[in-house]
């Protein structure tokens, strides 16, 4: 379901608060539906339980889940979730244009670049769905994978 990239620079928590956006976002976890209990991820990732509480708590704040005392956290049903994240990709797009045009990259150049990215990356996620599938960690490229 998720997983986590040790070489990435990023911290693992907005790793996982990324990922778990991308899934509810995408209704591929469903409103209303559990998500895995911290302890129960922390010890399937290998990390530490207050890096998935981290994640947790941010992704409660940002209105993706909710706690129920006692029972766990649960998949909020906000259907806005979804364009807010887009809104969020265009806002990174339109500094990356801004950051391009500052050192001289024509339309052309970064229409022609962002093409060529946007089909590497679908071919890199069939490779990863596939490598899932087959159940060869190696092919799904994805370390700590859920």
């Amino acid at each position: 379901m998720i997983g986590i990239d040790l070489q990435n620079r990023k911290p693992i928590y907005e790793q996982i608060v990324e990922r778990f956006q991308t899934l509810i976002a995408n209704g591929i976890l469903e409103p209303d539906s559990q998500m895995p209990s911290v302890r129960s991820l922390a010890m399937e990732l290998s990390i530490n339980p207050n890096t998935i509480q981290k994640a947790y708590s941010a992704l409660e704040q940002e209105g993706y889940i909710y706690p129920v005392k006692g029972r766990g956290n649960f998949v909020s049903g906000n259907a806005g979730l979804k364009l807010k994240k887009q809104e969020g990709v265009y806002r990174e797009l339109r500094e990356l244009v801004e950051r391009g045009r500052e050192l001289g990259i024509s339309c052309g150049e970064f229409t022609e670049r962002a093409e060529r990215y946007y089909r590497e990356s679908r071919q890199g996620q069939a490779q990863a769905d596939a490598g899932r599938e087959s159940g060869n960690p190696a092919e799904s490229n994805m370390e700590g994978g859920v």
